[in-house]
This record gives C-alpha cells, structure tokens and sequence, in this order.
C-alpha cells in the first residue's frame, strides 16, 4: 500500500504540474503582456508535455507576427506548422484553450513548470554522475561530466538540436552586416591597442589566442594590459589566473598602469602625495571593474571549474591564464610534460568553446631564438608543446630588440609579432614599452 501511495501521489504531481501548464499557456494565448512577463521565466524544454512544448513554441510565433494574438492564431500556426495532430488534434487543442486562464497566476505558474523541469533533470544528471564514478574513467574526467551535466541541468542551452545550415545563414548574415555598420564599436574584445583591434578586431568568442616570449619580455605586462582594457575600460567580465604572481602583485602592477605611478615606488613604499592622488583618482574605476584575479590553482580542472561559474554567475568573457608552463592538467598521469602540455593546450581550446570566451593563454619559448642573429621569435618556439601552435587561432610573440642590446636604437620599444592569426593577416605591431609603469602602449599615445 505504501507503494501506491507513492504512486499515486506521484501521479497527482504530474497531474497538477500538467494542469499548470494548460493554464499558463491558455492564458498566454489571449495575452500580448502575458506572453513578455513569462516567456523568460519558462522554455521550450521546460514542459513535461511534448504537446504543450510544441504549443508553447506555436505561441512565441503567433506573439511575434503582427497578427492578433488569440487561440484561432495559435491554432492557425500549430497547423501550418503540421504539429496539429502531433499534439493530438483540435479536440485536444480545445481543451488546453478551455483551462482557467486568470493571467494573474501566469508568471507563478511558469516558475512552477521551470523548478520542476529543473528537478527532473537533476535526477537524471545524478543517475548520469553515479554511473560515470562507478566506472574506471580517470577522475578528472568525472568531475568534468559531473560539472557539465549539473550546469546543463540548471541553464540547459539546448545544444542538443543541430540546426541546419539554412536556419544559420539568416543570422550569419545579421551578423556581416552588423560587423559592418558598427564602426566606433569593436566586435570583439579590445585590448587597448589600436593597430592590434584593426587587425584582428579584437579578441573572440571561442578563440585561444597565445601570448608567447623569452623571459623577461613583459608576458605578463601583456596579458595584464589585456585584462585592463577588457574589465576597467570596457567594463567586460574577465579573469587573470596567475600561477606565478601573487594577486596583490597583479593589482599593484594593474594600479601601477592606470594611475601611471612608477612600479618601484609602489614597491618600495616610497609614494609621493602625487602619487597618492594618481592612485586616488583611478581607485573608484579599478575597483568597479568586473575583473577576477586569482592566483590559487594550479590545475586546468581547478580553472575550468571556477570559470563555469563565472560564466553563469558574471557572464565572464575573457580567461587569461599566465602561463601554460607552470599548469598542471590535474591528477591524470602522463607520460611526459610534452604529452600534458598538449593536453592543457587543446582543452583550454575546449573551454573558450564550450564557455563561449576568449582564452588567452601565456607561453614560454625555449632557448631558441637567442641563437639567432636577430633574436627574434617563431611559432615553433613555443615550449613544451607542439599542440598549442596548433589550437590557437591568434599566437602573439613578444620581441623587444633593447633586451638584448641596451644601446639599441629601439630603445622602449617593442614588437607584437602576430605570427598566427586564424581568421585574418599576420603582422608585426610596434608598440612602446613602458617597464616602469608596467605597460605597453601605442606608439601614438602620449608615452610620458
């Protein structure tokens, strides 16, 4: 008896759940106002019914046409779409339209269908997560399928459904001309120099892009500068995960470069009232930023996991990691770092896809290019990894002629070598080195 019961208070749920998304979406039909309080709070895959999803997707079409939205439309478009009988025919069309539909419980009743959607999913995200820990996956790839199927559970992106090529085109083509009307605004993400955004229109969704030189170049500086112009001058979420700089370094060099207060009187404690009222007056901009720093893990499962949440809680959009040599991949064994370092390299590729961000990734060179008479850096450079050439779609290589030569005439400048460039022209960039301020900038900005 205790079986049925439960069986039957089970039964009672679903049909009180049903009956809610009846209601809600009876009361969407008659509704304009209806349909925009509530079509956020519930989606397609919400609805426990296959029938009532396909209602639901024959209402959102009837909401955006010019037509008077009300049942007959509806009908209309489930119809024209042949979904008709695919809910059951008109009789059972009929009686969606009959339910109560006091628009004032809509949006309560949405929510309803979402917490319980939610709830299904996660019950089947746990049976996904007990059989994948039951099984001799290495674990960091169980905890990997754990974070993924509990964050499909909660924020589903429908990525299941593979459209074709004809439902992509309208957009691609939105997107060309959007690309080419928008001329003062960046498409991307801008770095603050302006040869660098012409060319490569800013950093992007999806790219891995690799910053790479010999020690002492200003690695860090860049991917530093980066940082500064996406989160405090763009105000775009993005994050620094420094495996070799504590985070109290990184914002004192990130003050450093935005209040222009020389490095090493920072360090050393010697601020003058000048520089006290430069830092002053940049602190408010600096500290509103949505810049995360982060300078405690040491694993890509540690950083793939903390940039998950970041995405769904701050919608983050550019990762720097500094720098790739010093990461380990996380408690998988390989049989040497060449084989991890590829490994790292093509999941962080992974991750500016699956997140939808750009991933900046810092990279030592080995000895290589002092052995050349000009010094200067190639792809095949890049140490430890042959794979990181390979994924990345933007490789920048640092090259500053007075590292090597102190009286050089090029004194304070530099050289961004894009030696890759995925979706456009390779070029060198010169740009003035600031060490002091612990920046780069145009060569055309006022460098004093």
């Amino acid at each position: 008896m205790g079986n049925e019961t439960g069986g039957d208070g089970a039964a009672g749920e679903r049909d009180e759940l049903l009956q809610d998304e009846r209601a809600l979406l009876s009361a969407m039909m008659r509704s304009r106002v209806t349909v925009a309080n509530t079509m956020e709070a519930v989606s397609v895959g919400d609805f426990r019914s296959p029938a009532h999803g396909l209602v639901f997707l024959a209402v959102l079409k009837a909401y955006a046409s010019d037509e008077p939205l009300d049942p007959a439309a509806v009908k209309a478009v489930l119809a024209a779409n042949g979904d008709l009988k695919n809910i059951g025919g008109a009789t059972a069309f009929d009686t969606i339209t009959a339910v109560d539909h006091r628009a004032g419980r809509a949006i309560h009743r949405a929510h309803r269908i979402r917490q319980a959607a939610v709830r299904r999913r996660l019950a089947a995200a746990a049976a996904t997560i007990e059989q994948a820990a039951a099984s001799d996956a290495p674990i960091d790839d169980v905890i990997d399928l754990a974070e993924n199927t509990v964050l499909s559970a909660t924020d589903p992106d429908d990525t299941l459904d593979i459209p074709p090529l004809a439902d992509i085109m309208e957009g691609t083509l939105d997107e060309i001309e959007a690309i080419g009307s928008r001329l003062a605004q960046m498409p991307g993400i801008p770095t603050g120099f302006a040869d660098f955004d012409l060319l490569t229109n800013g950093l992007q969704p999806g790219q891995l892009i690799v910053i790479g030189g010999r020690p002492a170049m200003g690695k860090s500086v860049l991917a530093v500068d980066f940082l500064r112009a996406a989160a405090i001058h763009n105000h775009i979420p993005a994050a620094l995960f420094t495996l070799e700089q504590g985070r109290h370094d990184v914002s004192m060099r990130v003050l450093c470069a935005e209040a222009r207060v020389a490095l090493h009187h920072m360090r050393s404690g010697n601020m003058t009232d000048d520089d006290w009222t430069r830092v002053a007056r940049r602190m408010p901009d600096v500290s509103a930023a949505p810049m995360f720093i982060d300078d405690s893990p040491r694993t890509l499962t540690e950083i793939r996991s903390k940039c998950r949440r970041l995405k769904q809680k701050h919608g983050l959009r550019l990762v720097i990691v500094d720098y790739v040599q010093l990461l380990d991949y996380g408690l998988r064994q390989f049989s040497s770092r060449y084989e991890e370092i590829n490994e790292i390299s093509r999941h962080l590729k992974l991750m500016a896809k699956e997140l939808d961000v750009a991933v900046v990734a810092v990279s030592q060179l080995n000895r290589t290019p002092e052995q050349r008479t000009d010094k200067k850096p190639q792809t095949y450079d890049l140490r430890d990894s042959g794979t990181l050439e390979d994924d990345a779609d933007l490789i920048i290589l640092l090259h500053r002629e007075d590292a090597y030569e102190k009286e050089s005439p090029r004194a304070g400048e530099a050289d961004f070598i894009v030696a890759k460039h995925r979706n456009g022209f390779t070029a060198t960039i010169t740009v003035a080195f600031q060490g002091h301020y612990a920046r780069f900038v145009d060569m055309t900005r006022d460098v004093t």
